[in-house]
């Protein structure tokens, strides 16, 4: 890499337990057990206060795991294809996926995958199960090419795409969300969900607690539980992010 030829500097805000915003110059090579021949960065964990723990992974070309990811008996696992083209095996089955491709494995079962070309860039992720007597999780295989958009909450030029099924099975779910330039919230959202977004296309401006913030292509973005946040889509193209978000379960005292 050698020295940059200006000051340091970041984009960089991480407040714990709140919310944070992690640029990808910033980024770091992480050494994680079984997976081999990639560029590994922690994105999220529950050091910075999320309930999930995020990769962004660049696969080189022999790129793979050796063992499965998110395999243990109370971890539920998720890999998106940002872009490139991998050989994915879920449950003793396997796929060829290329961008936008994805992957669900419920509790215990885990995702392995192996590079197919040059280079490709995918984040994994994963968080502990909540069971839900009589209900159970199912592999998804899918892309999101393949999903059409729906209009969000009544407006013309923001729109979504549900990736998992939205039973009781599941506990969490990854949606896609895409405001045209100018688009934005209807609100500013204070809830209990936490999201873990990954910005996909564009720029938008965010609100996050009491700060706004320019985020674009690249970014991570994570906030907790209630903290106030909302987004203006920005610039000429759409600005558009996968997330992660909590869901369908009672809250325990």
């Amino acid at each position: 890499m050698g020295y940059r030829n200006d000051l340091l500097r970041t984009r960089a805000q991480v407040h714990p337990g709140l919310w944070a915003v992690i640029p990808p110059e910033g980024l770091v090579n992480n050494v994680i057990p079984y997976i081999s021949g990639c560029k590994v960065s922690v994105i999220a964990s529950p050091k910075m206060g999320a309930g999930f723990v995020e990769y962004s992974v660049t696969v080189g070309k022999e790129g793979k795991t050796t063992a499965s990811f998110g395999a243990k008996p109370y971890e539920e696992s998720f890999l998106y294809i940002i872009e490139g083209k991998l050989k994915i095996m879920v449950d003793g089955m396997e796929y060829e996926m290329t961008d936008g491709g994805y992957a669900f494995a419920p509790a215990g079962i885990g995702i392995m995958f192996e590079n197919l070309g040059e280079k490709a860039k995918i984040l994994l992720y994963k968080q502990r199960y909540t069971p839900l007597e009589g209900k159970e999780a199912k592999v998804v295989i899918a892309n999101v090419n393949d999903i059409e958009y729906a209009i969000y909450d009544e407006m013309e030029n923001v729109y979504i795409k549900d990736l998992l099924p939205t039973d009781l099975g599941f506990d969490m779910n990854m949606h896609i969300l895409s405001f045209a330039p100018g688009a934005s919230h209807s609100i500013v959202e204070t809830h209990v969900q936490e999201h873990g977004m990954y910005i996909l296309s564009g720029e938008g401006m965010y609100l996050l607690d009491e700060t706004w913030m320019g985020i674009k292509k690249d970014d991570f973005v994570w906030f907790g539980a209630y903290c106030p946040q909302c987004a203006y889509g920005v610039g000429r193209e759409p600005f558009t992010y996968i997330y992660s978000k909590d869901c369908n379960r009672d809250i325990d005292i």
